[in-house]
């Protein structure tokens, strides 16, 4: 479904059979509007929605952060500080004296870099994990990274700790909460007192870290790779 407009808005139109209500959404992440509605209501009703609520959505859509792409010349965001990218010789990109050096065509910039902030972030996650699983004394059985939008971390019954890479992005103490926050899950799979009282224990001061996300997490997804 299209809003039209300057610009025209794309809207996700997904049917709930268990809907009662129309629900509109935009994602602080990406920017993705959706729009739920009861499995048989006609599109025109939801289009009529969609249009009453075209000054809200716009408004959601103004506070999303500008995307951007890493390119030589430019900067990259790393540990929640803008990093030079500068032009190098070699295979793979590599962070040295404080900028990102990346070889080969500008166009595989981004590409590169990408592949570096992974195994950088796999480096601090697991330095990370292992820390707190240590504090708790516990472990976990497998570290994963991916692009997830919706969560920043999971664990799972079988003590497999999944992250979004994006984290290394952040500032440090953010990738620390994030790791703290999934180890004390291995104990506590739910967010009970008991849950947060692990959290707290192991990573005080964990309301700021927790806020940043909330706040300002759709930055690390303004990023294009």
């Amino acid at each position: 479904m299209i809003l039209p407009g300057d610009p025209p808005v794309t809207i996700d139109l997904k049917r709930n059979a268990r809907a009662r209500r129309m629900t509109l959404r935009v994602s602080r992440l990406d920017g993705r509007v959706t729009l739920s509605v009861p499995k048989r209501l006609k599109e025109a009703e939801a289009r009529a929605f969609a249009e009453e609520k075209a000054p809200w959505i716009r408004k959601q859509l103004a506070t999303q952060p500008d995307l951007q792409t890493p390119v030589i010349g430019g900067h990259l965001l790393y540990q929640g500080e803008l990093y030079p990218v500068v032009a190098g010789k070699g295979r793979v990109a590599k962070l040295t004296d404080g900028q990102f050096v990346t070889p080969g065509a500008a166009e595989t910039a981004a590409k590169k870099l990408a592949a570096l902030l992974k195994l950088l972030a796999r480096d601090r996650l697991i330095a990370a994990s292992d820390h707190y699983a240590a504090a708790l004394g516990t472990d976990y059985s497998a570290i994963q990274l991916r692009d997830t939008r919706s969560r920043w971390g999971s664990c799972s019954s079988q003590g497999k700790l999944m992250y979004s890479w994006r984290l290394i992005m952040a500032p440090p103490e953010v990738l620390d909460y994030v790791a703290a926050h999934e180890v004390a899950h291995l104990r506590e799979m739910n967010h009970s007192a008991a849950f947060w009282k692990l959290v707290d224990q192991i990573c005080p001061g964990y309301e700021a870290p927790r806020a940043w996300l909330r706040e300002s997490g759709n930055q690390l997804h303004a990023w294009q790779f």
